[in-house]
């Protein structure tokens, strides 16, 4: 087995979802249920049409959970706030390749912060755009619809994009994660583990439900055993 299907099937449900009047108790709860990592989207209302949270609420989030904090930047110039994010408490910071002129510089900025450095592309994007950069790269979010926008149905072509990455940083000998959002759930995480994907962001199909711990059980279970079949 290679070196990328051997690393652990991980689930990060997004707080996007959660209930941000008890966002403490929310994502304890999570935590307890057996999330991997609390997934942090963060939008500027520029890059996407929708406005979320800034670094203020990534540094409430870390005082409450041990996980790692897997936070996505969906904004323009994400250069200018690497910093910030990372002081709040980031351990995976990733941005959109094409909101940059620079990915590598991006890349190195975040990792000489100590962050691990990941890159996304929107679904009308290619991995082009970051895979000359792989080597820098400790993680792939691969958009499984377009960032800023819920209730959004899982575009099952971006799963090319997940097996591209998969192959390539075979080829390199690379371990990268590789995170697929959008869409997620009991039955398309089994999709993306097939395809490569290791780590699942889930938001509705978590929050919200009042079964959390089931919920990330079926979607860990579904994917491990459709990374079986593959292997």
């Amino acid at each position: 087995m290679t070196e990328t299907a051997e690393k652990k099937i991980e689930i990060a449900p997004s707080i996007l979802s959660a209930d941000f009047s008890n966002l403490e108790r929310e994502v304890k709860a999570a935590q307890d249920a057996g999330a991997d990592r609390m997934h942090c989207d963060v939008m500027d209302g520029h890059f996407v049409p929708n406005i979320t949270f800034g670094p203020l609420v990534v540094e409430a989030v870390k005082k409450h959970v041990a996980i790692p904090l897997d936070v996505h930047l969906m904004i323009t110039d994400p250069e200018k706030y690497i910093d910030a994010f990372c002081d709040a408490g980031s351990d995976i910071l990733m941005f959109h390749a094409e909101a940059v002129e620079n990915v590598g510089a991006v890349l190195q900025k975040i990792r000489k912060k100590g962050v691990r450095a990941g890159v996304t592309v929107n679904p009308d994007y290619p991995v082009e755009l970051f895979l000359d950069h792989l080597e820098m790269i400790d993680q792939v979010l691969i958009m499984s619809v377009y960032a800023g926008f819920g209730g959004q149905k899982f575009i099952t072509e971006t799963m090319d994009k997940v097996k591209t990455v998969y192959n390539e940083a075979q080829k390199r000998g690379l371990a990268i994660d590789i995170e697929v959002d959008g869409g997620v759930n009991g039955e398309t995480a089994g999709i993306c583990a097939a395809s490569g994907a290791n780590v699942l962001v889930a938001g509705s199909y978590v929050f919200g439900t009042g079964e959390y711990q089931r919920r990330i059980s079926i979607l860990r279970e579904n994917a491990q055993a459709c990374r079986a079949q593959r292997a």
